[in-house]
């Protein structure tokens, strides 16, 4: 290598720096978009980022065999991310940064007539260009770093936003109607609240869903608890449906969501709905089950142990029968209700003889003194059937709890 060619060389660009960086900042502006008319990046900041690039070579070229200090690239590849400038425009930044550099250079060495000057030419048009690499490589893997940061940071914030609308408590300073401003929540969309069991512990089983639903066009945030994972999703019209097959396709465990409301200041209230329209669902089962839109039904979640003692009031007498009697006439009733007092559809529903359903109503009259033709009866009836599965569906986790705890205690002794 030549060094004294090459310290030449640098002293000829050294000197003309001035220059250098103002068509390097001219082109730069005119042909990059992000740097010109949409302005996100300060014309001081990327003149000195011009100048510091082009130092970086030309002091380089003079000093070939020195450490390279790449801060420069990396602080810049950082601020950059920041800005909100993609990668592929800062790379091009630089590239007409360099490029500028190389054409003063060949210019110059047209000028000069020593054959020497086009050999050292050569050789510095080598290292420029390897210098290009590493600085990109430095820029890009700083940027992506900052780029992995902003990602965790607005994540995380909106997990807190998520928090703050499921718990009722945004903050001293905000409401939630802020809190679902910075969440994207469109104004006057339905929102469900959606409830579902991780897989293990703090493991989504509902993995990737903020951007499946986005690109169907629906706004959602998240939160990830130890146990569950809970969201917070707009809808518009017509995307019932298709949030309901996207959480489907996606679900790996039990998985709840509350009934549509409006207002913000029913989210922890839909919160509690989800997580029932969760305990319905069989343990280990990867189901999707919407809560039923049902004020009872709203109630008696809310309300559980009013709730069971309705229940027991109501159908005292149908719960002290013999398992497989109690089991048969509240199917039965449940079956009814839920097929608007058909016998025919309940019959086909249970798989039965029509007469068979109305034996079994007629029993549930007797042991209940509650008739299914007065409106006031069948509105006890109803609520308490409500409140009889919370009841269960509770005592069933309850169950499932102590199992899971008892066989965690004998694996620790």
């Amino acid at each position: 290598m030549r060094p004294t060619e090459l310290a030449n060389l640098a002293a000829w660009a050294e000197a003309r720096l001035p220059r250098l960086i103002d068509d390097a900042y001219t082109a730069i502006v005119e042909r990059i978009a992000v740097y010109g008319r949409e302005r996100l990046v300060p014309p001081d900041d990327l003149r000195r980022s011009v100048e510091h690039n082009l130092r970086f070579i030309v002091t380089a070229i003079s000093r070939p065999t020195a450490r390279l200090d790449l801060a420069a690239p990396q602080h810049t590849g950082r601020r950059r991310a920041h800005q909100g400038v993609p990668l592929p425009e800062v790379l091009r930044a630089y590239r007409v940064t360099f490029a500028t550099l190389w054409d003063a250079l060949v210019e110059y060495a047209h000028e000069s007539c020593p054959p020497a000057t086009t050999d050292v030419l050569l050789i510095a048009g080598s290292m420029i260009w390897q210098l290009t690499d590493d600085h990109a490589l430095a820029l890009t893997e700083a940027y992506r770093a900052a780029t992995a940061e902003l990602l965790i940071a607005q994540q995380q914030r909106r997990s807190a936003l998520v928090e703050a609308l499921l718990t009722g408590h945004p903050g001293p300073d905000a409401g939630p109607l802020e809190a679902a401003t910075l969440l994207g929540l469109p104004p006057g969309a339905h929102l469900v609240v959606v409830a579902a069991d991780t897989r293990g512990l703090a493991e989504e089983s509902l993995s990737r869903i903020e951007r499946r639903l986005s690109d169907r066009g629906i706004v959602s945030g998240w939160r990830l608890t130890p146990a569950l994972q809970l969201g917070i999703v707009a809808l518009h019209t017509h995307q019932r449906d298709t949030a309901l097959s996207v959480l489907s396709e996606t679900a790996t465990a039990r998985t709840g969501v509350s009934p549509p409301y409006t207002s913000l200041a029913d989210t922890p209230r839909a919160l509690q709905l989800a997580r029932a329209a969760l305990a319905t669902l069989p343990a280990g089962r990867a189901e999707v089950n919407m809560f039923s839109s049902s004020p009872l039904a709203a109630l008696m979640a809310c309300e559980p142990d009013e709730g069971r003692r309705l229940a027991h009031e109501v159908l005292g007498a149908v719960l002290e029968l013999t398992s497989d009697d109690r089991a048969n006439l509240l199917d039965t009733l449940n079956a009814y209700l839920d097929h608007a007092g058909s016998a025919q559809r309940t019959a086909r529903f249970l798989h039965c003889h029509p007469n068979t359903v109305r034996y079994r109503l007629r029993r549930v009259h007797e042991l209940t003194g509650r008739s299914l033709t007065d409106p006031r009866d069948v509105a006890e009836l109803a609520t308490a059937t409500y409140a009889l599965r919370a009841s269960d569906t509770t005592a069933q986790e309850a169950e499932v709890a102590d199992c899971n705890a008892a066989g965690s205690n004998s694996h620790s002794q």
